[in-house]
């Protein structure tokens, strides 16, 4: 008998190989390594017994073909890394859709609707500053504008697309109607430690989280830290640190809320000067909006207060955001009847990083099913899943299929 979470492992494996020279993987979109991992892709989707296409957008597309007039069920995920990454995230949640197809097709049996398994192109936005390229063109949200973005070799996006045989002024043709759209399945490695923590192989997301970005701009005055008095002074530094420890707070006190400050830019930066401006970013993560809307405007009612109180000028901005998607209740359900018929708890969770099912929400229903990675550690070349796990998740998505 086949041990698929062997062969998953294997495969992706294979698939790790293909990546730019250094540590871990490297593979962004419309490059050779990408064409190299469609090629690969291609032969097991053809040994699962379907039928590939590639669109405009760079999606490799494996299609089983279902009853006339049936919907189709859309399950995939992305093929791309970020610079030196793993070998799970993303191109995982390709490889195990093939090969519970592949189960699906050795075991005789016939769905009453059509599959398609997808890997899109970009997901991770490394190579040019856009992303979900694939997936909001299904969706009908792709925005032709972003086309002229370039990357850090001053190629544009419609150059690379073009040049690796795609038709980017076509992309708008690409976008499917929702009434043939039965739902999609997205399987991704966790990302996080919950799984791990709980003992637990699978989980059903619940939500993936809405996010919004702030820029904060602090200007004080300079001087010499030597000669200017305490109580003379505007360090902007020192109004940014209670900044800093207040998106501390409101994360550490708020229910659901994920709060970061992770870029600070200080002027001068010496060691010998009062700090004269801090320019810093705070990102907000929540599956409620409301939650987290509510702490990006009181971080703002905040920093103008600390503002006011050291004497310094600031200029706050809301840059992101992007709305929560909810996972649909009734694909959930199943996938969670799906995930205790092997054994396991159905463990709702919900998903704090940002994911293409994000982008297929506004055409479709949509489900996610995380696979536990060890310790949590994802975008690095240690990233993890077990052999035992992936074949657990194979066993899942076919039973899921099954249900639908």
């Amino acid at each position: 008998m086949t041990d698929q979470g062997a062969r998953a492992a294997a495969i992706l494996a294979e698939i790790s190989e293909i990546s730019e020279p250094g540590p871990g993987v490297t593979r962004l979109p419309f490059t050779p390594e990408h064409r190299a991992a469609l090629d690969l892709l291609t032969r097991h989707m053809e040994t699962a017994g379907l039928t590939v296409t590639l669109d405009n957008a760079g999606t490799l597309i494996g299609r089983k073909e279902g009853p006339p007039g049936s919907g189709t069920f859309l399950i995939g995920s992305h093929q791309d890394s970020v610079r030196e990454g793993g070998a799970y995230d993303g191109i995982m949640g390709i490889v195990l859709p093939i090969l519970a197809m592949e189960k699906l097709h050795s075991d005789g049996i016939d769905l009453p609707f059509s599959v398609e398994v997808l890997a899109f192109a970009d997901e991770e936005g490394v190579r040019f500053p856009t992303a979900l390229i694939g997936s909001r063109a299904l969706a009908g949200t792709f925005d032709p504008a972003v086309l002229s973005m370039q990357d850090a070799q001053g190629t544009t996006l419609r150059g690379a697309m073009a040049s690796f045989g795609l038709v980017p002024d076509r992309l708008s043709a690409l976008a499917r109607d929702p009434k043939g759209v039965l739902g999609f399945l997205e399987t991704h490695i966790e990302q996080g430690p919950v799984l791990q923590t709980e003992d637990e192989a699978l989980g059903v997301v619940t939500a993936i989280c809405g996010i919004e970005r702030h820029l904060i701009t602090l200007t004080g005055e300079t001087g010499h830290a030597g000669t200017l008095p305490m109580e003379n002074r505007r360090d902007a530094l020192v109004g940014a640190a209670a900044i800093v420890t207040e998106v501390n707070r409101l994360g550490q006190e708020t229910p659901g809320l994920r709060a970061t400050v992770g870029a600070l830019t200080v002027e001068p930066n010496v060691v010998n000067a009062v700090p004269r401006s801090v320019r810093m970013t705070a990102e907000f993560r929540s599956p409620d909006d409301d939650t987290r809307r509510d702490a990006g405007d009181t971080l703002h009612r905040f920093s103008q207060a600390i503002a006011a109180q050291h004497n310094l000028k600031i200029e706050a901005e809301l840059t992101y955001s992007q709305v929560a998607q909810p996972c649909d209740e009734t694909l959930s359900a199943r996938l969670s009847t799906a995930a205790r018929a092997v054994g396991l708890r159905g463990l709702a969770l919900p998903s704090g990083a940002t994911h293409d099912a994000s982008a297929l929400a506004d055409l479709c229903p949509i489900a996610m099913l995380f696979v536990r990675c060890r310790d949590g550690i994802s975008h690095t070349p240690e990233e993890f899943a077990s052999a035992n796990d992936m074949r657990l998740a194979i066993s899942v998505l076919s039973e899921f299929l099954r249900s639908l």
